[in-house]
């Protein structure tokens, strides 16, 4: 099963025991953030990732080490767990979230819905010649499952949106070169009102599951 944890951002100056957590690495990202809201968001969300595959380790939140080896092989790429499960971080407004992964690679997007001043400029980039997004409604319903889908093969926003042709059961067709060659799943996500989310990964779709993780970053702030 994939479980999607949601969870508010936590000011670092409430949790230290959330702050504790973290590795050097992640703590000199939270002190770069010069905006509060930034540094609430990205202390939830990586103190929610520790705490959630500390299980799935057997091994304390804070002893976890990720992999952060990039393509260009300095450690500033996305994490992984070594022997873990897969996993996927994300954030939008007042919320961050958390997919896990058992069986493999893992995309997870959020975005809050707002009103766009060139929904038909943002559309072309994101849309396919056979899609059309006439509200943003629309248009984020469309951009948070194709984000899925680029972080779970791993390319991001290198590769174009508009590549991708999505249809109710999923991805109907993707092109050019890097275009994945094993199936691929999707599944859209209740986060809460005013967001819209997506979760997708590589393999047969698996059972998906959210939850709320408040509590266990309460648990740990102190």
């Amino acid at each position: 099963m994939t479980v999607v944890w949601w969870a508010a951002p936590v000011a670092p100056a409430d949790a230290p025991g959330l702050v504790a957590l973290l590795d050097g690495h992640e703590r000199d990202r939270l002190h770069r953030f010069r905006r509060p809201a930034d540094q609430a968001r990205y202390l939830a969300a990586h103190a929610l990732v520790r705490l959630v595959l500390a299980d799935d380790a057997g091994r304390p939140a804070d002893a976890l080490v990720f992999d952060r080896t990039c393509r260009c092989g300095a450690q500033h790429g996305k994490p992984v767990l070594p022997g873990g499960p897969g996993f996927s971080l994300t954030h939008a407004g007042d919320l961050v979230g958390v997919a896990v992964h058992p069986g493999g690679d893992v995309g997870l997007d959020v975005e809050q819905v707002r009103e766009l001043s060139d929904l038909p400029g943002m559309a072309a980039h994101v849309c396919s010649p056979r899609e059309s997004a006439a509200d943003a409604g629309a248009f984020f319903t469309l951009w948070t499952r194709k984000e899925a889908l680029l972080k779970a093969v791993g390319t991001g926003l290198a590769t174009p949106m508009s590549a991708i042709t999505l249809g109710p059961a999923g991805v109907l067709d993707w092109t050019g070169e890097d275009a994945p060659r094993e199936p691929l799943w999707l599944a859209d996500l209740r986060p809460g009102p005013g967001y819209h989310a997506a979760v997708a990964g590589t393999g047969a779709r698996p059972a998906v599951a959210e939850q709320r993780g408040d509590d266990l970053l309460a648990a740990q702030a102190r």
